[in-house]
This record gives C-alpha cells, sequence and structure tokens, in this order.
C-alpha cells in the first residue's frame, strides 16, 4: 500500500519561479538546461541536501504531499503511452483513501510537480484527475526502469507540451543513440557496477552489469534490437575505435564525466556469431582506495601483514584469480606504510586507485613499457618500497626478487589458487629455490565473496547433519565438532539491496609466512601439496577456515563462501 499524505495539487498553482525563490535560488544556465531528475539534482547540489531531502523540501514549498513508498496501479499504467511517463517521471499508484480525494480522482507520484496542460493530459488519457503527490527520484526512476528498461526513455524520444499545441516531436536517432549509451553508463555506475556487457543475441540485445562480481540482467527497452548497429558505433566511436572494422577485435578507452568523478572506461569489442560483443571496464579516477580495515582482515592476519610490512625488506604476494581484489588489497597495505619519509613507486594496469603521496605508473605496452622495463627503471629512482601490479615472466620475478635483496620492500601478485602454489609458481618460472626463500616473506591467498545486506539477512537453524556436510565440503575437520544450534544467515532481498540479498564484497585470506615452515621445503623443491600441510600445522589458517568464520560471524551467506572455497563438491542444497 502506499504511504501518501498532504493535499492534492491546485491546478494552476505551481510556477517554477515561485519554487526557487522560496528556495531563494538564483538559476543558472545549468538549471534552464536540466530535465526534471536533473532539476532535483541541481537542487540537492544547491541546498546541500541529500536528493531525498530535496524532493521533500520541494514538495512542501509546491503544497503537495510526499510519497515515501507507492505500488503501481497496473491497470491505469497501460493506457497511458510510454513516452509520456518518460517525459513527465510519474507513474500512477494504488488508491490511497485520502480524505482530500475526490470520486473519479487518480493519484501518481511524480519527481516534479506537473503544470495544468500535463494534468489535463493525464486525464484524456486516463478519464481521472490525477491527485499529485512528490516522490523520491530514486524510487520513480527504478520502477520505471524495471517496467521499460534501462535508457528507455532515450530510444522512445520525449513529449513535447505547449500551452497552444501539443505534438510529439521526431527526435533525430543519433541523438537518441546517444542518450541512450550515456543512460546505461549512468545507471550502472548508480548500481556500482564495475562492467557493462553488451552481448548481441539471434533476436536481442542483452546488457549485463557485473555488481559484486556477479553478472545481472539488465531490463531493455522492447525496441533495443532496432538499435543494436547505432549503439555499438556509438561506443567505438567514444573510444576512437574503427567503426567499419566488425571482424576483428578492439581496444579502446573513453573519459566519461559522472558528476563530480571522472571516470575511466576501457573498451573492448569482439566479433559474434550475431554481431559485435562490447564490454566496459568502468574505473573511477578518484576512488579512495580501501584500508586495511576495510578489507575484512580479522585481527590476526592484520597482525601479521603489519608485522611483515614494518621489515625493511623482502617481497609480499597476493594471489588468486582474476577479480579477487588483489589490487586493492597491495593499494590498502600501501596506505598503511604510506609517510612522508618513504618513497613508493608502483607499475600498474590499469591505475585502479590515485593514492596521494604515491608515484604512480601505468604500463603501456605499445611503448614498450612493460612491468619488467618499468622495475628496472623504478630502481634508479631511489624507492623505498615498490608495487608491481603482476609477475606475469621470469624476467619480472628475476627483477623483483634482486629488488628486495638490495634492500627494497616490494609487493606484487600472482595468479594461483592458494599461497603455496605461488611458491611452486616461482620455482616454475625458472626462479632459484634459494632466492624465492630469502627473498618472499608473505604470500596472501585470496577471493572476495558478496556481503550479506544487513537490512533483510535472515537467520536460520541448520540442521546437524548439514553443518558437517558443510564442513566435510571445505575439509575441515568434523571430530569433536559440536553441530547442534548453528544459526547461519541467508539472503532474502530488499530495496536497500536491488532485491539481489547481497550488498557490497569482503575477502577471505589466507596468509603463509614463509620464512617459518616452508622456507626447508622450498629450498628442497617441494610439492605445493607438502608445503601446505607444513604451513597448516604451523597455524596457517587456510581459506576454508576463513569462509567458515564469515558464515558463522553472519557475514556471507553459505552458498556464497562455500561457492568460492569449497574443496569437495556435495550435490545438496546448502
Amino acid at each position: 500500500m502506499s504511504s501518501i499524505s498532504g493535499s492534492p495539487i491546485k491546478v494552476g498553482a505551481f510556477s517554477e519561479e515561485r519554487l526557487l525563490r522560496a528556495l531563494s535560488i538564483e538559476p543558472d544556465e545549468e538549471w534552464f538546461g536540466c530535465d526534471r531528475q536533473g532539476k532535483i539534482r541541481y537542487l540537492s547540489n544547491r541546498l546541500g541536501l541529500s536528493e531525498n531531502d530535496t524532493s521533500r523540501r520541494v514538495a512542501s514549498v509546491a503544497d503537495l504531499g510526499f510519497c515515501e513508498d507507492f505500488s503501481v496501479a497496473e491497470e491505469i499504467l497501460a493506457k497511458i503511452p510510454s513516452k509520456l511517463l518518460h517525459s513527465l517521471q510519474f507513474l500512477p499508484v494504488e488508491e490511497t483513501g485520502a480524505s482530500d480525494k475526490s470520486q473519479g480522482s487518480l493519484d501518481i507520484v511524480a519527481v516534479w510537480p506537473l503544470r495544468p496542460l500535463e494534468l489535463r493530459w493525464i486525464r484524456t488519457l486516463t478519464g481521472f484527475w490525477p491527485v499529485v503527490r512528490i516522490g523520491t527520484l530514486d524510487k520513480v526512476s527504478e520502477r520505471i526502469t524495471e517496467r521499460y528498461g534501462v535508457g528507455s526513455a532515450s530510444l522512445e524520444g520525449q513529449v513535447s507540451l505547449a500551452e497552444e499545441e501539443a505534438e510529439e516531436d521526431v527526435e533525430d536517432e543519433d541523438a537518441a543513440v546517444i542518450r541512450f549509451v550515456n543512460e546505461v553508463i549512468r545507471q550502472a555506475l548508480e548500481s556500482r557496477a564495475t562492467d557493462i556487457h553488451f552481448e548481441p543475441q539471434r533476436e536481442r540485445l542483452a546488457i549485463r552489469y557485473r555488481i559484486d562480481g556477479e553478472l545481472t540482467k539488465v531490463a531493455v527497452p522492447e525496441n533495443l534490437q532496432s538499435f543494436q548497429a547505432a549503439i555499438i558505433s556509438r561506443i567505438k566511436i567514444m573510444a576512437h575505435l574503427n567503426i567499419s572494422e566488425r571482424r576483428r577485435p578492439q581496444d579502446g578507452r573513453i573519459g566519461f564525466s559522472y558528476g563530480k568523478d571522472d571516470i575511466d572506461i576501457r573498451i573492448s569489442t569482439f566479433p559474434t556469431l550475431y554481431g559485435e560483443s562490447v564490454s566496459l571496464r568502468l574505473l573511477n579516477q578518484k576512488s579512495q582506495a580501501m584500508s586495511v580495515d576495510d578489507l575484512g582482515l580479522g585481527p590476526f592476519e592484520k597482525n601479521i601483514v603489519g608485522e611483515v610490512l614494518k621489515r625493511p625488506n623482502g617481497i609480499i604476494l597476493v594471489t588468486g584469480p582474476t577479480g579477487s581484489g588483489k589490487s586493492t588489497s597491495l593499494n590498502a597495505f600501501i596506505r598503511m606504510v604510506h609517510t612522508p619519509s618513504k618513497r613508493i613507486m608502483t607499475v600498474e594496469d590499469p591505475v585502479e586507485y590515485e593514492v596521494p603521496g604515491v608515484n604512480q605508473t601505468q604500463i603501456r605496452e605499445d611503448l614498450g613499457l612493460t612491468f619488467a622495463r618499468s622495475l628496472r627503471h623504478i630502481l634508479r629512482q631511489d624507492p623505498d618500497i615498490i608495487m608491481v601490479g603482476e609477475i606475469r615472466d621470469r624476467d619480472t620475478a628475476e627483477i623483483a626478487i634482486r629488488a628486495s635483496l638490495t634492500g627494497h620492500m616490494v609487493l606484487s601478485t600472482l595468479h594461483t589458487n592458494d599461497a603455496p602454489g605461488a611458491l611452486t609458481r616461482l620455482i616454475d618460472m625458472e626462479i632459484e629455490p634459494f632466492l624465492i626463500a630469502s627473498s618472499v616473506e608473505l604470500v596472501i591467498a585470496q577471493r572476495l565473496v558478496r556481503r550479506l545486506c544487513s537490512h533483510c539477512a535472515e537467520k536460520r537453524l541448520i540442521p546437524p547433519e548439514r553443518v558437517l556436510a558443510m564442513r566435510r565440503m571445505l575439509d575441515l575437520s568434523v571430530e569433536g565438532f559440536d553441530p547442534s544450534n548453528i544459526q547461519l544467515s541467508y539472503p532474502v532481498g530488499c530495496e536497500w539491496c536491488r532485491g539481489l540479498g547481497y550488498r557490497g564484497r569482503v575477502g577471505v585470506f589466507e596468509m603463509l609466512q614463509v620464512q617459518r615452515a616452508a622456507h626447508d621445503l622450498v629450498l628442497e623443491r617441494a610439492s605445493s601439496k607438502r608445503i601446505r600441510e607444513a604451513a597448516i600445522s604451523d597455524g596457517m589458517k587456510t581459506l576454508q577456515e576463513s569462509a567458515w568464520d564469515l558464515m558463522c560471524s553472519g557475514v556471507s551467506s553459505p552458498d556464497e563462501a562455500l561457492r568460492h572455497v569449497r574443496t569437495f563438491e556435495d550435490d545438496s542444497e546448502v
């Protein structure tokens, strides 16, 4: 049911000029170029209020009710052209039972007060006089997007309502496509997406966002297929790619402004059966790098990292698959040790976080600026701490190791499944074992699992047999473990998390201190299995143990944690 209060609009009573005077706002050129959503955002910036509080203020000044939540009236919605909904940014809602309503009226929720002519249009289409309330920008926009798809307003066109006559403007297709692409990117940024995928299929063009590491299908307009070629061409033009080349993959980048932030977008195109697949990686150049506390490290792990980072030299390696947060961890470690007395230099691909006071470099393989070559030159810059984005080959590994042996602390990443595997991977690169044992101080294996939404997570009492099955999947001991009265949390889904049940991610870690039990085994070229067994006996907390702790603390769900770190399969539901 709706949660609406206040009086209905008085036809002819609303005036933008009076509204601005009441708010003590002197409009500038930016104001006159804003649409209805843009006006709320404009006032929000000028008043220093949140968008929701700005909507409340506008409702109060315009003598309208404010709508906190609502249910869409689907039968009425079907009678209203989508162009009108997009242009006026409103939705018909279920009856509120308000005492000030007259028979034959219709409740509507809009992001901005409507003019008399606009109200008459709604009256003509629905047969009801509208009773207007102001709703929050995010709720109204979200419901319209759910119904018609992201960017649908751009492809539908806008309705022009003049006092003398009302007619539809025929919009230029190119302008519509430009607005559509911008809206898809803007919506992705608002949804905290890191990637956008345009995927051509037999009879449609699908769009998916990657949010918190998981791909999420995006609702798209029904007529999107007819704009496919124009949309792909627009993205390629933005990235300065060859629009006539459709048979070969291409890579490029786009600079995109989002509010006060500059977004670096990496573009990759790839030919498929039904057209070009386009992937966009979104990188906020002003993103605030995480601190060590934000990573999700427990007291035990933080003590280990802090102890190793205090040493004057050595190597810290962070391992894991692509997308497991390795670069984020390295940046957090840099922030932890960064002081004016230390010279820190990095070479990355790409630079994901800007850290003030740190000298950061992005590799350019087209110019011959590889990790290995950059690292050679960095050593001539008198650094104290060096961060290398990734050790990809023997040359980079050798230079990093020799840098650590000559008095530098080196931080880097490797692609291995666990911490012991990093040591055997270096041996496979033909690095001498005695160099590895002498230089590598700490290896961290990590995964990122989705964090349960704090607003809707639900605790459940788990049957003892399921608890034991979960521990066996994680290769954890069940001897002496009491499986009774174990409560674990599960996702439900709410508006805060957009129905996903999860919001944000947290790390799962495994830390191997090489200078202890693993040292002699590395010299013997032992297998990763033997190194792992020795490290566990020496007190190493495995990925599986860390995942179990996250489940029991209610930070993540069993199915999410087990999906990333399980050791054995189990077909039963978790």
